[in-house]
């Protein structure tokens, strides 16, 4: 196949005040006409620089210093700012991670997709607005008439991604680059986004270059592999066979740090220790080698090239360079938690927990409109468990998450927390209250006081509740989450996401609780970093007897961390039950479906078409059976909750009627 793309010696060099970063370092490869190529690696190994210099994005101190971005045979790094301006979104384009800052807010949808072609000179502006709505449609927004005239912030965010998709695909570009499509989506939209841009690659011939720290969404979608690290391509090759055989050590062990469905639960994930390397001081040799368990003398004294050892497979290492395969990691078996007995009562329980919450009136005479978010919610969570909750954005699972922490009231239901009634707690009981029940929330950085040093942050919850020694405990709890006590001086915008989310949990132990609500706390996290971080929460809750109530929509994460699982539609619970027998033998099709959106190599999906009935207006009987691929006419009333084993419980007229897709 003929190259559309071809990347030779691409160099990238921020100057900083300490001295120049090579962000992107002698980085080549080739996509082809209607091909995908999936570029991996931890954050800060240069993958968004590498697609913002195709793109000649970046503003100063970054500098592209050397190499060729070759489009069609046309070198793009000698392009004037005209012809640029021709080239972008006609020939080539590029789909941003934050879809909501890649939109502009006071514009309707229909004007920010048609602008593109009416610039180009495609099309006059009715011509323009038509085609947008059609674009719209293709994409998959339900009524796209209605949806054109909606500003970006009324729409999900597997929606505005889809706005995302039709702006990129508006002038049928040659080639698209993604950077982080579906990162934080839900399994449901990341699924359609997914079947979207492989029939944009199939249909219109589309190059596109998926960058994704998701490997399951690259096995999925992409023909070939690049992985990335410490500005260089350390692996490249067949998607299939790099991600089944890996030959570099950081591209295996990022392959085997992955959760997976499909592969036994272990105590702890494979992860990497330490961290990249310092841009200012590169080692000598190979890059990866203070951190490699495989190394060898070599591989501390010099650089390795990127070498060819099959066709069209090549690797960056001394260990592997002449055919040798990795061995598979050894991990312990998963160790039993410590359970409560019997006759113990549940550390929480939940009974009938409904919130609601008003919209202001359209008019004065208008009738008040209620979000229906949480709607008869029980629970129970023993010590020591962990109870997984998962479900589609808009599902209720972070406004259940702030009524169990009662930073919300409920309406109604009942809270009970270690034998007493937090239900209606306030003001210094409540305050009493919070050293025993923590939260730990999805974005570590908007959670934390960018005026505040790391110390000052762990400290102040230990001076506020009269703890004695709070420079001490501050670095316990800093060395208890793998951080080195002496970083308490610096402030959370000098640590990566990962690191963040460590301080965050410092921040929820540090007065010894007995239940921690953790909201979505490794979604936006790279593999290794998402390993390192549900290693240290297992390794906790393990040596504390922690329980947590685990919100988050990777599935195969939460069949890793949690005991029981519980899946949660429009404000209700749909099936509850341990997390074994729920991975293996769903009974809901709610369930079904979720569990094939998740994105793994060679299995087929049941994509859900839509998202979730409006929380306004709830049907009268079961809330799924419009999205239902086996609703019956007796859907129509309310379903039942059955309980179909011990400790199973489903909400459905006919449990078990939609099976797994082999």
């Amino acid at each position: 196949m003929t190259a559309i793309l071809d990347i030779r010696d691409l160099v990238t060099v921020f100057h900083t005040d300490r001295g120049p970063v090579r962000a992107v370092d002698g980085v080549s490869f080739t996509i082809a006409r209607g091909e995908t190529l999936g570029i991996v690696g931890e954050s800060g190994s240069g993958k968004s620089v590498t697609a913002q210099s195709i793109m000649r994005l970046l503003e100063p101190p970054a500098r592209i210093e050397a190499g060729q971005v070759l489009f069609e045979g046309r070198d793009v790094l000698a392009m004037s700012q005209s012809e640029l301006a021709d080239w972008r979104g006609a020939s080539a384009a590029m789909v941003f991670q934050d879809s909501l800052t890649g939109l502009n807010p006071v514009l309707r949808i229909l004007p920010q997709v048609s602008e593109h072609v009416v610039a180009h000179g495609r099309m006059a502006p009715p011509a323009a607005r038509r085609h947008g709505i059609d674009l719209l449609r293709r994409m998959g927004v339900a009524s796209p008439e209605r949806a054109a005239a909606a500003f970006p912030h009324q729409f999900s965010g597997g929606m505005r991604q889809r706005v995302m998709l039709a702006i990129g695909m508006a002038n049928e570009p040659s080639l698209l680059i993604a950077d982080e499509p579906t990162t934080a989506l839900d399994v449901t939209i990341q699924a359609q986004i997914l079947d979207l841009m492989a029939g944009l690659n199939e249909k219109f011939g589309t190059a596109i270059m998926l960058i994704s720290h998701d490997l399951g969404v690259i096995g999925s979608l992409c023909r070939r592999i690049a992985v990335m690290y410490a500005g260089e391509v350390v692996e490249t090759g067949p998607t299939a066979e790099v991600l089944a055989d890996p030959r570099h050590p950081y591209a295996w062990a990022l392959a085997h740090a992955v959760p997976r469905l499909d592969t036994p639960v272990t105590a702890r994930l494979p992860s990497i220790e330490g961290m990249p390397p310092d841009p200012l001081a590169m080692p000598r040799g190979c890059r990866f080698a203070p951190r490699c368990a495989h190394r060898i003398a070599r591989c501390d004294a010099e650089h390795p090239p990127l070498t060819e050892i099959a066709p069209g497979r090549s690797v960056r290492c001394w260990v592997t360079m002449d055919g040798r395969q990795l061995p598979p990691p050894s991990l312990p078996a998963a160790a039993a938690p410590p359970r409560a007995t019997e006759a113990e009562a549940p550390l929480l329980e939940a009974s009938d927990l409904i919130k609601h919450f008003p919209l202001p009136r359209k008019s004065l005479f208008a009738k008040p409109e209620l979000v229906h978010a949480v709607n008869g919610v029980s629970l129970q969570v023993a010590r020591g468990e962990s109870l997984g909750i998962v479900g589609e954005s808009g599902c209720g699972t972070s406004t259940l998450a702030r009524l169990i922490t009662r930073l919300h009231a409920p309406n109604a239901g009942n809270i009970r927390f270690q034998g007493q009634d937090i239900t209606a707690l306030g003001g210094e009981a409540l305050r009493a209250l919070r050293p025993r029940l923590q939260m730990v929330f999805q974005d570590p950085f908007a959670s934390l006081n960018p005026r505040m040093r790391v110390g000052q942050i762990l400290a102040e919850p230990l001076r506020v509740h009269g703890h004695a020694a709070p420079e001490e405990r501050v670095a316990a709890l800093l060395d208890m989450v793998g951080l080195n006590p002496a970083w308490a001086a610096r402030f959370p915008h000098e640590f990566s996401g990962g690191q963040r989310q460590r301080i965050s949990i410092a921040r929820a132990l540090a007065l010894d609780p007995a239940l921690i609500v953790a909201d979505e706390p490794v979604s936006a996290l790279d593999v290794n970093v998402q390993a390192q971080v549900l290693n240290l929460m297992l390794e906790l809750r393990a040596r504390l007897g922690l329980a947590f109530l685990f919100i988050a929509h990777d599935l195969a994460v939460v069949r890793a961390f949690c005991d029981r699982v519980a899946v949660m539609y429009l404000g209700r619970f749909v099936e509850e039950a341990p997390a074994a027998e729920l991975f293996a033998t769903p009974a809901h099709p709610y369930t079904v479906a979720l569990l094939s959106a998740v994105p793994e190599p060679g299995q087929r999906r049941i994509v859900l078409g839509g998202e979730p009935p409006s929380s306004l207006r709830l049907p009268q009987g079961c809330a799924f059976r419009a999205r239902c691929p086996v609703a019956r006419p007796i859907c129509a009333e309310p379903p039942p909750l059955v309980e179909i084993a011990p400790g199973r419980r489903v909400l459905c007229h006919a449990p078990g009627s939609l099976q797994k897709p082999r």
